[in-house]
């Protein structure tokens, strides 16, 4: 970070990186990563296929070749690409091809769109000692891509679980894991 003066006030600037990760329903994903430490926005979208522009109702028909994805931005001097591989890995199933729980197809899959070199390796290296180690029961079938854009979600997708914590799928499905993401990662949650 560095301070500049602006008109005689002092502020800081903030240095951003981004990590985009598909983990099945985006829903899910938004909810658990807006609650880390140093995440400063999270946005839902489709990124990974070959149509511009896809609507959700194309999305889920499976044929467009996108992943439902969450893209974060972050302050590395507060949360690290490691932490954020580390939430990725715990907040879904990466054995799965191709599903999430209920929801099946392509655009359920466990990816990593990796924006540089560095987190290329770190996702790779990640994966091969969570296999190594035999921390899941099959090996993990998360495809590791380079990123190419994003087409943000329609509005309704977007802080989801915040704006319809009431609903069954929010109240049934994200709560629990929400929950339990709070337990396990209480160090990384915000206050």
């Amino acid at each position: 970070m560095s301070t500049e003066s602006a008109g005689g006030e002092i502020y800081q600037k903030t240095k951003t990186e981004m990590a985009t990760f598909g983990t099945g329903c985006f829903w899910c994903t938004e909810a658990i990563f807006q609650q880390l430490k140093g995440v400063l926005k999270v946005a839902s979208g489709y990124s990974g296929g070959h149509v511009d522009n896809p609507t959700y109702t194309q999305i889920c028909n499976g044929t467009t070749g996108h992943a439902e994805v969450i893209q974060v931005v972050y302050d590395p001097s507060v949360i690290t690409y490691d932490a954020l591989l580390q939430a990725f890995w715990q907040s879904h199933d990466p054995t799965t091809l191709n599903r999430q729980g209920n929801d099946v197809g392509p655009q359920y899959r466990s990816v990593v769109f990796y924006h540089n070199q560095e987190q290329k390796e770190k996702a790779e290296k990640y994966k091969a000692e969570l296999d190594k180690n035999k921390v899941y029961d099959k090996l993990i079938v998360t495809e590791i891509s380079p990123y190419s854009k994003i087409f943000v979600a329609e509005n309704y997708h977007q802080d989801y679980y915040n704006q319809n914590g009431a609903q069954p799928y929010c109240y049934y499905v994200i709560r629990p894991k929400l929950e339990k993401f709070k337990k396990v990662f209480k160090d990384m949650v915000k206050d």
